[in-house]
């Protein structure tokens, strides 16, 4: 896998190579779809594309939670429409750091479909724009599509079955105030997976919005060995796993339905606090 961070300025130069990256404007708004869009007509990076959480990046909520991961048919149309294949490196982004849908393309992309080279713009727009990157406004011309034909990794990713019965280190990226069940803006119940550890994603960065650095990320992040990380609905918690493989350790896999999928079984265990 290669190095799944690229810094703005290095984005600049590849971008006037003979071989561009195929580039991915990620944002997204949770609870309101059409937002993502809009922001990418409204200014983004030159050539990028817009890649969207709910119509590429997800199914539509229900069995499996509010993100479940779409069918690998829906995913490869997807990304066939988009002109992906593994001549062509991607590079993906949002406005949040990657703590959105950005690190969730990049899980999707190079974790579970074996692209062999995706990165996320590390500190995303607000990088880009610091390094004296242009935004055109509007429409780019359409890509012309590929025939990649992914092979997928379903070992990367469990269902709840597996999370009950497993033994596996879970790692919660939720905020502290969610993963207590103090606060809980978006599902109906609110706590964490007993015997979860709490590691949100805000603390994978730096004030600037940047990831830390490896050596300091691999001394914080928790767990080693085999270890599930899980969210609200599977998004956010690819933000961690993208961290472990910044830091160079081995990956989590994801719990795909994550806490919006646990709680449709109530005879599944819920604890609160620390």
């Amino acid at each position: 896998m290669s190095q799944p961070l690229i810094a703005a300025e290095a984005l600049r130069a590849a971008l006037a190579s003979a071989i561009p990256p195929r580039v991915l404007d990620c944002r997204a708004r949770l609870g309101d779809p059409t937002v993502g869009e809009r922001l990418w007509r409204e200014g983004h990076l030159p050539g990028s594309h817009h890649f969207d959480l709910d119509r590429d990046l997800a199914a539509p909520p229900g069995e499996g939670g509010r993100h479940p991961l779409p069918e690998p048919e829906a995913f490869t149309t997807a990304v066939q429409r988009l002109g992906l294949s593994p001549e062509r490196p991607v590079v993906v982004y949002d406005d949040m750091g990657g703590q959105l849908a950005a690190a969730r393309a990049w899980w999707m992309l190079a974790i579970w479909a074996g692209h062999p080279d995706v990165r996320v713009l590390d500190g995303g727009m607000r990088a880009w724009q610091e390094a004296g990157g242009e935004l055109p406004v509007g429409r780019e011309a359409s890509p012309v599509p590929s025939d990649w034909q992914p092979r997928f990794d379903h070992d990367a990713w469990v269902d709840a079955d597996r999370v009950f019965s497993g033994r596996e280190q879970k790692v919660d990226a939720r905020s502290r105030e969610r993963f207590r069940g103090e606060a809980e803006p978006i599902d109906a119940v609110a706590g964490h997976i007993p015997g979860a550890v709490c590691w949100p994603s805000a603390d994978n960065l730096t004030e600037a919005g940047r990831f830390k650095r490896p050596e300091e990320l691999a001394a914080e992040l928790p767990g080693a060995g085999a270890t599930i990380a899980y969210c609200g609905s599977g998004v956010t918690a690819c933000h961690a796993i993208l961290a472990y493989a910044a830091a160079g350790l081995p990956l989590p896999r994801l719990y795909a339905g994550s806490w919006s999928d646990w709680i449709r079984d109530p005879e599944r265990p819920i604890a609160t606090g620390d």
